[in-house]
């Protein structure tokens, strides 16, 4: 098997138009998705440039965390929609509407099934 050589491999990235460059300092890197969090710790970070696009090679300690959820904000417009339609209070539309995630088609539904 051929070794590897790292100079020969930077030359001919820099051929094709590739510009690779590591980025030193980086502590840690956070990936923030709407449950959870990926939180990369002590990462290697690598910026490469490539027809004026940038991306970003990450690989470090990988650790996950859920996050608790968060109660939705549910615009008053909807929540007097809602409760207009089925004639409950408006903490009843609300309460519908944050079990259906905005859905006023399922939370209408769901008041009306239950009356």
């Amino acid at each position: 098997m051929p070794r590897f050589n790292i100079r020969e491999a930077k030359r001919l990235a820099q051929r094709v138009g590739l510009n690779i460059e590591e980025i030193n300092g980086v502590r840690e890197v956070v990936l923030k998705f709407d449950n959870k969090e990926l939180i990369i710790q002590n990462p290697h970070v690598t910026l490469m440039n490539y027809g004026g696009e940038k991306f970003y090679q990450i690989s470090g300690d990988v650790s996950e965390r859920l996050l608790e959820n968060k109660e939705e904000v549910i615009p008053d417009e909807d929540i007097r929609l809602v409760a207009y339609q089925t004639g409950v209070t408006f903490e009843e539309a609300r309460e519908a509407l944050i079990e259906t995630r905005g859905d006023l088609a399922r939370a209408i539904l769901l008041l009306k099934s239950k009356q």
